[in-house]
């Protein structure tokens, strides 16, 4: 069969900025799937963000894995190919939290893990029992999941991706992955697979898309000492208490490591216990990030704004507090009730939705009333803490702390990836 395997854009603007992240963020999931596809088929993968979709194609099959902000376009690209007459199967986190929703765009939905359902689906079809829903009874064993195809993907620099681990036991009340089926079901793959992917990326450079290849010190320990003689250089997302080891800290570095994105959530610790997040420490923060800079590595530090104790003092609060912990870049996002998590049902019984415009769950709307603050407050807050700390004039500040911090060499990467937030930001914020 001749099948297509997309992922739709969520606009056309942020699309084109894309171009340039890609290098910091390749895509893997339908490189992931490509491999699992039996190879007796023809199949065609685009990204949307940086090719256009043909409908006039003839496919067969047309499997679109999306996520609650691209959903509808996602189900532009569904109705649009079964008018045509092709079948389309609609899989990933958004389908998966609202499978019936999917279903009416669809023929067919994939719920949770793809990796052997999808195999089974195409099977199906072939031989006519083609089902409405194909969903896995238990978790993949990702030891068995063949390594993701490379099939490049147009970029300014080629770079890999790698999961070593799959899940997060820690279910945030924000966080989709935790909250999908198995989510939180943390899985290892063998190191000496994951070593057998990594030597098999044709690139200098790749990112664990693990939720935290620190969830388990000992298994990252023993992984980043294969790694070291590699000659490769990495990113991972992390938690922030892993400072607290110095041998694991040695160990990334001599690996290749050269930055750690870590979710700090929020400056407030009232905010963190709520969450229960126990690996973060508010005063600790200037620490992580010292630390950090002495083994040569940075760090990005991911926050969100609206959680129900942030007043409109935390967006000047949060800024004042960068500039003393010194964190290279910064990814700031409004607090988005996902469908499928325990906030999106909280907030519903709350009644505080403010819409199901899927396009607006992109984490820099506001779709929920807040508490302390209202919901214009909340965007027009974050939207003046992107542009202040976007400024030229911050800018320029990060960008010579950072090669002070790390040297002129080893701040490039976070240095590109901070030039690209800020022309992303900008654009989504019309800054």
């Amino acid at each position: 069969m001749k099948i297509l395997l997309a992922t739709p854009s969520s606009n056309i603007s942020y699309s084109k900025l894309r171009r340039g992240i890609y290098p910091i963020w390749p895509p893997m999931t339908l490189h992931q799937l490509e491999a699992v596809t039996p190879k007796k088929h023809d199949i065609e993968l685009i990204c949307e963000d940086n090719k256009k979709i043909h409908f006039y194609k003839d496919y067969d099959v047309v499997g679109v894995s999306y996520y609650t902000a691209t959903a509808n376009r996602a189900y532009e690209i569904a109705d649009q190919f079964r008018e045509n007459g092709t079948k389309v199967v609609l899989g990933g986190y958004h389908a998966s939290a609202l499978p019936s929703e999917a279903k009416q765009h669809a023929d067919a939905v994939v719920i949770g893990e793809a990796e052997e359902t999808w195999p089974q689906l195409l099977n199906d079809i072939e031989n006519n029992r083609f089902k409405k829903f194909y969903s896995s009874e238990e978790p993949v064993d990702i030891n068995n999941i063949p390594n993701p195809t490379l099939t490049k993907t147009p970029s300014l620099f080629n770079v890999g991706s790698i999961q070593a681990t799959r899940g997060c036991p820690f279910e945030c009340e924000f966080c989709a992955i935790s909250n999908i089926k198995f989510g939180k079901l943390y899985r290892k793959k063998s190191v000496d697979k994951v070593i057998n992917e990594i030597e098999n990326i044709p690139y200098k450079y790749f990112v664990f898309y693990d939720g935290s290849i620190t969830v388990d010190l000992d298994y990252a320990k023993d992984l980043f000492k294969r790694i070291k003689g590699l000659d490769k250089k990495f990113t991972a997302f992390g938690h922030a208490n892993m400072v607290k080891d110095e041998e694991f800290l040695k160990l990334a570095s001599e690996a290749g490591c050269i930055a750690w994105d870590i979710g700090f959530e929020s400056i407030y610790q009232t905010t963190l216990d709520k969450l229960k997040k126990k690996a973060n420490i508010v005063k600790e923060y200037g620490q992580v990030a010292k630390k950090l800079h002495e083994y040569g590595m940075s760090v990005v530090g991911s926050f969100i704004f609206g959680f129900d104790d942030h007043t409109t003092d935390v967006f000047d609060e949060t800024f004042e507090a960068l500039k003393r912990w010194d964190i290279d870049s910064v990814g700031a996002t409004i607090l988005t009730p996902l469908p499928g998590t325990k906030l999106y049902d909280r907030m519903k019984k709350e009644n505080r939705l403010l819409t199901n415009d899927w396009s607006k769950y992109d984490m820099c709307h506001v779709v929920f009333e807040p508490k302390k603050m209202t919901s214009e407050e909340l965007y027009c807050g974050t939207r003046r803490f992107i542009k202040e700390y976007f400024s030229s004039k911050n800018l320029f500040y990060r960008l010579i702390n950072n090669s002070k911090n790390l040297g002129l060499i080893s701040s490039i990467g976070i240095n590109y990836y901070l030039l690209n937030s800020r022309t992303l930001f900008k654009s989504i914020y019309g800054l």
